[in-house]
């Protein structure tokens, strides 16, 4: 047995460089872990900056300053932060607040529709398991009362943390765009000398990542501001709740649409039943994630991330579940990074042995 793990560490680790990256992601991973939430608004920070850069480099390559490239950017970019403030936030607060007011009323529109479930379909649905449905449902509208308020007895800290990311994180993204070189320049110098492995991984992943995270940035202002629109023009309640939904849904493929189906199936029933203004807005939302998924996907996702639906759903529940939104966000990137480290990892001997016979079939 011992042998068996000697010639194990021999073939993983056996070259230098290798031990240093996977101390390196070991440890990069245990301080996220560890201390997510006290630099939070540096990763934040860091995340914002990384979106950016394809902006300022774009300026640079047509002859635009390296600082003028960077104000610029910076500029759009408190804009586009006061806007959401301003205007976005706002408004899917109070139509928030005003859905859950709605709440009972809805609730009540919903029981007496399903207690004359019984007596339409006997066969099919019994009073008690009508009885034993809005059980569960009054346990878990008391619930979301109670988190309610426990939220707005902690709104004052919560508050408090808002403000220190609003000063914190737009300094830290102007100082990233700013000294972008030099702090590339200050981590290569910290790292080895040979660092082949190192450059293979880090540019493979620096063209999937950077193309997966700002066009999924982009495809979920495209999906949410045009979910709005067509929501204003249907005159559907709760239209921008509604949109923000739609837009946050594209961040998990396969599960995030048929998820966001439900709260969009359900207002619009509760608003007209099931008559033509329900059956036209569930067209209009039916032909929205087909383009979606169909036309805008391709476009903006040109450099697929090749990477099975299970992986893809595996990643999203191992890394949402240790950090939340943001685990969701990097679900995709994050195990495009643990494939790309498992394909370009040396194997010792076999590695050497196996490269000419790679080389004779290519």
């Amino acid at each position: 047995m011992l042998r068996i793990f000697q010639n194990w560490i021999h073939r993983y680790f056996s070259d230098e460089e290798a031990v240093v990256l996977a101390v390196l992601l070991l440890l990069g991973f245990a301080i996220v872990i560890s201390f997510g939430d006290r630099i939070a608004p540096l990763l934040t920070g860091l995340v914002l900056a990384y979106l950016l850069q394809g902006l300022v480099t774009r300026l640079r390559d047509i002859r635009v300053p390296h600082g003028l490239s960077v104000w610029i950017v910076f500029l759009l970019f408190l804009g586009a932060l006061g806007t959401l403030i301003g205007v976005v936030i706002p408004l899917v607060w109070k139509q928030m607040f005003t859905l859950f007011n709605e709440l009972p009323r809805m609730f009540v529109e919903w029981r007496s529709l399903l207690m004359h479930l019984p007596e339409r379909y006997p066969t099919f649905v019994s009073e008690d398991q009508v009885e034993r449905l809005i059980q569960t449902a009054s346990g878990e509208v008391g619930q979301l009362g109670q988190w309610l308020l426990s939220q707005s007895l902690a709104s004052v800290p919560m508050l408090l943390t808002i403000l220190v990311y609003l000063v914190l994180v737009p300094i830290l993204v102007f100082f990233f765009l700013m000294d972008n070189q030099q702090i590339s320049d200050w981590l290569k110098g910290r790292l080895p000398r040979e660092r082949r492995l190192m450059t293979r991984i880090a540019t493979e992943m620096n063209q999937q990542i950077a193309n997966y995270i700002r066009g999924k940035v982009v495809e979920i202002v495209i999906v949410g501001v045009v979910s709005y629109i067509c929501f204003v023009v249907l005159k559907v309640n709760y239209a921008a709740l509604l949109a923000v939904i739609v837009g946050i849904s594209v961040l998990v493929p396969y599960i995030g649409a048929t998820v966001a189906t439900i709260p969009v199936a359900l207002i619009g029933l509760f608003q007209w039943g099931l008559g033509n203004e329900f059956m036209v807005l569930m067209v209009v939302y039916a032909v929205i994630q087909a383009l979606d998924g169909n036309v805008l996907v391709p476009i903006l996702f040109s450099e697929a991330v090749n990477l099975h639906p299970v992986a893809i759903i595996a990643a999203v529940l191992i890394f949402g579940g240790l950090w939340g939104f943001w685990g969701v966000f990097f679900a995709i990137p994050l195990a495009t990074l643990f494939k790309a480290v498992l394909y370009a990892w040396p194997r010792g001997v076999e590695a050497e042995l196996e490269l000419p016979q790679e080389v004779e079939q290519n």
